[in-house]
């Protein structure tokens, strides 16, 4: 049975940094596609960062290129999501998750992805 868990999300002041976690079980997270997703209230979900399942290669939304990192680590078999530079529009839940099966690459929409953690809030505010 699959499951992700997310973790670190907090009240942050705006050009703070945080670093969130989500860590897997059931899968191996070297081998799946996992993505971060985010969802302010009264917004839709969007996608923040996808990391491919065969070469690694990530795919950043335009609005977190060159403040949000993706990262993971096949010891803790976790994925990271650091974030620097944060602001206001950075408030939202925030989940972590995976495609359905190994080898299956990433996808902008939230549907391409079959498991999901609970969400981490993160508030940006002064």
């Amino acid at each position: 049975q699959v499951q992700l868990v997310e973790s670190g999300g907090d009240l942050m002041q705006p050009g703070g940094s945080l670093r969130l976690s989500c860590a897997a079980s059931g899968l191996t997270v070297d081998y799946y596609a996992i993505a971060w997703f985010r969802q302010a209230p009264g917004k839709e979900r969007e996608g923040v960062v996808c990391i491919d399942s065969d070469d690694g290669v990530t795919y950043y939304a335009d609005s977190v290129k060159g403040r949000f990192t993706l990262s993971r680590d096949k010891a803790a078999n976790t994925v990271y999501l650091q974030m620097n530079g944060l602001g206001p529009e950075d408030t939202a839940i925030y989940y972590c998750a995976s495609a359905e099966f190994w080898g299956f690459g990433c996808d902008s929409r939230s549907s391409g992805y079959a498991y999901w953690g609970q969400g981490t809030q993160v508030t940006v505010s002064s």
